[in-house]
């Protein structure tokens, strides 16, 4: 469920006073040194990324900014980079694209002075996917860099999904469907295995838009299926209206459309509720169209 954006900083204040209330339960032995603000900066970052795959991008910029914050205050290079990349990320999503490149190219910039090479890496396949979204860079490049930097990330399990994710969207955009479908496979095993579910949902709407795409509707709406799946359990309302809405566009490429017109009816019911006016729209005028 999406949260209010004025209940953020009730969120923010439990985060910052967890480790406070676990500090007084007992006196602590003395072990040398404090990492405060290093422990809310993690908290604060996984919660904020976890917002962003929910699509709940104010939410998780308000996170993820305070998170950046108490990394500059404990001048740790690791989370600074970090909570930049993801930073971008969500800028990106706001429609401040040239924010966003400024902050990634930043990162890369911190992490070639912290001289860490998983780091560096993650930053340009970050940066080399949203060169990709926004027509930068040739999807043929895109798949170059993440060729070459992928040896650098393969501890990361994390990082090793999204270098499989863009790999998944250059081969996607190449129409290479059947590539771009294993290569999302491979982000959706590591996302769910992780617990990362939000992700793990992108990667099967992703698999059903390659299947889609290669005549496998059937496949498509099983994928589907198992997004919308997913997406319930977290109670993420921003993937279920998306996966609904795709389920119509396949339904209808199908020929189905009876059952088109009733997803896309569910779609515009979840979209109602979460008060997007826009996406209303965008669906009734898809719910209008034949045969396209």
């Amino acid at each position: 469920m999406k949260l209010k954006i004025k209940n953020i900083f009730v969120i923010i204040s439990i985060a910052l006073l967890t480790p406070v209330i676990f500090s007084c339960s007992s006196k602590p032995k003395n072990q040398g040194e404090i990492s405060q603000y290093r422990v809310q900066a993690e908290m604060l970052l996984e919660s904020g990324n976890r917002e962003t795959g929910k699509g709940n991008y104010d939410n998780a910029l308000i996170l993820i900014n305070e998170s950046k914050r108490l990394a500059t205050l404990a001048d740790d290079p690791s989370l600074i980079i970090r909570s930049g990349l993801s930073r971008a990320n969500v800028i990106y999503s706001l429609g401040r694209t040239d924010e966003a490149f400024a902050q990634w190219g930043q990162a890369v910039a911190e992490a070639q002075k912290f001289g860490n090479s998983e780091l560096l890496s993650a930053a340009k396949i970050y940066l080399a996917r949203g060169e990709l979204i926004s027509g930068k860079k040739t999807a043929q490049s895109v798949l170059d860099i993440v060729g070459s930097e992928q040896s650098n990330i393969k501890i990361n399990q994390l990082y090793t999904a999204v270098s499989w994710q863009v790999r998944g969207l250059a081969l996607h955009s190449l129409g290479k469907y059947k590539e771009a479908e294993d290569a999302f496979m491979q982000s959706a095993e590591i996302h769910e295995k992780s617990l990362y579910f939000e992700n793990a949902s992108y990667d099967w709407y992703s698999i059903a838009s390659s299947r889609s795409l290669s005549g496998d509707l059937n496949g498509a709406i099983q994928a589907l299926e198992k997004s919308i799946e997913i997406d319930r359990r977290i109670e993420n309302s921003w993937g279920l209206a998306a996966s609904w809405r795709a389920m119509g566009d396949v339904y209808r490429k199908a020929g189905r459309e009876q059952d088109a017109q009733a997803a896309y009816s569910r779609s515009i019911s979840i979209y109602r509720a979460m008060g997007n006016n826009y996406e209303i729209s965008q669906t009734e005028l898809r719910m209008r169209r034949k045969n396209e």
